[in-house]
């Protein structure tokens, strides 16, 4: 078989790379044996990290790059594996020269793999499973994602664990008995007792293995996206646990080897079940919190309140400084769907049919609509100008789900969008982190063929043509509407007669994270906007006091 038989994977920058064949896999695990016996006479422990995606290739970036605190040498020697899939295969020779897979905004990252690849040489990636079988540790990043039925209605739909449980299974028929398995992904709660131990115990069984018990722990990552990205690994406290003692042993002492913790401490449960419910309550407890303003949002618009002020006025309160303003949407990869985990783990996994849970399935639904009545405001806006949606150029500033960061996961802007092209708007976006939306570029594809919420919308199918403008004033130009979405410092740092003179002329603001402050606000309607926002029910007085003028 030549070259032009094989299927290629093409990264994200255009490049691309032929998928390896059946006939290559001997020679790159005889490779790997080889680099492997060198690494352990140098004392090293062989750490595999499974899965090089958001999480996982800055994992085994921060194993590579530990060393001992008493001889300052290294003492992990980490090998990425990924799937050779046509989407993801690409991501294997980048990294082994050294180059990030992940796009993030934290200097870190890129000097990060590049100093484990190519000086320390602590770091390579591998496309073949059979290096599980060299390992010490393995670190499960595997994702699990939750998929939605419906939109605004989060208890019709189920975990999508499929991925993970191939993963365990191939572990399972891999690795040596005394291997430690460390699950990392966020996982439905009862994963690594119900599902996972089952899975590997009767792999070693089939093998011959009979009196083996799996090492297994779980301890999930808090990673966030931004400047701190690497820190939020690695300097930062940790919950883990293990299946036994001596799991729960080694997943102290590793991760102790690898983090900070003489200043972030470990904390350590007895159960991987409570490890994994500490991380569904975390992030859902946020969800609630922000899912609590949605209807205080709207008693402001209705009732002359601006709540971006009450909430300033209860921050002072030392017990309430975390209060925060929920936008047009709660994303980003965790709060709209851990939650979810949760209640498909209670149903299915633990077999329970009762409905104990209401606060978190609510949360999940108000956060994921919130976006519709963003695009309720636009319309009313538009309508108040003399204009219709349909008829209307709509400029998005603001793609990512949270500011100054480029990640876009299920952010507020998104279904904002959807919505404002199935009533028939032309939808410009501007984002000074974003480079490429993929949820619309690739929309049949991403996440993954048939998860695109593109399904809960109709006129969806030009969408796929959006593109990010690199310039404000590109997206801005001949815009009927401009919809603030996203508190990037950019937006915060532009006045009204910048964006009216980018438009060509006066048009309807919507703020929807209190971007603007009432001078703003004054200056948009003396310059002949209408202005609205979520949780801006003042803005009517402010209008009444300048026409009155």
């Amino acid at each position: 078989m030549n070259q032009s038989d094989k299927t290629w994977s093409v990264s994200p920058g255009g490049e691309s790379f032929p998928l390896p064949l059946p006939e290559e896999y001997p020679g790159e695990f005889e490779r790997l044996q080889q680099i492997v016996q060198e690494q352990r006479s140098l004392g090293r422990e062989i750490v595999v990290v499974m899965g090089l995606g958001f999480v996982g290739a800055v994992m085994a970036g921060v194993v590579a790059d530990s060393v001992d605190r008493d001889t300052g040498k290294p003492m992990k020697f980490v090998i990425g594996m990924q799937r050779p899939s046509v989407r993801s295969y690409w991501k294997i020779p980048l990294f082994n020269r050294g180059i990030a897979p992940v796009e993030a905004e934290d200097p870190e990252v890129v000097p990060l793999i590049d100093r484990c690849v190519n000086k320390k040489k602590t770091l390579m990636a591998t496309y073949t499973d059979d290096v599980l079988s060299l390992a010490d540790v393995v670190v499960v990043d595997v994702q699990c994602d939750y998929f939605k039925e419906c939109l605004g209605n989060v208890r019709e739909g189920h975990a999508e664990i499929a991925a993970l449980e191939d993963s365990l299974r191939i572990l399972g028929e891999k690795i040596r008995p005394e291997c430690l398995v460390l699950i990392e992904t966020t996982v439905p709660p009862g994963t690594t007792e119900y599902i996972a131990y089952p899975i590997i115990k009767k792999a070693f069984e089939k093998r011959g293995l009979k009196d083996a018990e799996p090492l297994l722990g779980h301890s999930f990552e808090r990673v966030m996206p931004g400047r701190e990205y690497v820190a939020s690994i690695r300097d930062f406290w940790r919950v883990c646990s293990g299946i036994n003692d001596t799991a729960r042993e080694r997943v102290r002492k590793f991760l102790s080897d690898i983090l900070n913790v003489e200043k972030y401490p470990l904390t350590v449960l007895d159960r991987p079940i409570e490890s994994e419910t500490c991380k569904i309550v975390e992030n859902s407890y946020r969800a609630t919190l922000l899912a609590f303003l949605d209807e205080w949002s709207l008693f402001a618009e209705r009732n002359g309140v601006d709540l971006i002020k009450v909430i300033q006025a209860i921050k002072v309160r030392p017990t309430h400084s975390n209060m925060i303003f929920p936008g047009p949407g709660i994303g980003g990869y965790c709060l709209p769907k851990d939650g979810g985990l949760g209640v498909w783990s209670y149903r299915t996994l633990m077999g329970y049919d009762d409905e104990i849970f209401r606060l978190t399935p609510m949360a999940i639904d108000i956060n994921d609509t919130r976006a519709l009545h963003a695009a309720e405001l636009v319309r009313d806006a538009l309508r108040n100008m003399g204009k219709i949606v349909a008829a209307s150029k709509i400029a998005i500033l603001g793609a990512s789900y949270r500011e100054d960061v480029g990640d876009t996961r299920y952010s507020g802007s998104e279904i904002l969008v959807r919505k404002l092209t199935e009533m028939g708007a032309e939808i410009s976006v501007h984002d000074p982190y974003v480079q490429h939306w993929w949820e619309f570029e690739k929309q049949e594809s991403y996440p993954a063929t048939g998860h695109s919420w593109s399904r809960f919308f109709r006129n969806q199918e030009r969408l796929s043509e959006l593109r990010i403008s690199k310039d404000l004033g590109e997206a801005l130009d001949g815009s009927d509407a401009a919809v603030l979405a996203v508190r990037h410092q950019l937006y915060l740092s532009l006045t009204p007669d910048d964006i009216v003179r980018m438009a060509g002329r006066p048009i309807a603001v919507v703020d929807c994270f209190g971007i603007l402050y009432d001078e703003g606000i004054r200056r948009f309607i003396e310059l002949g906007c209408e202005v609205k926002g979520l949780g801006r029910g003042h803005i009517r007085r402010i209008k009444d006091q300048v026409q009155k003028r």
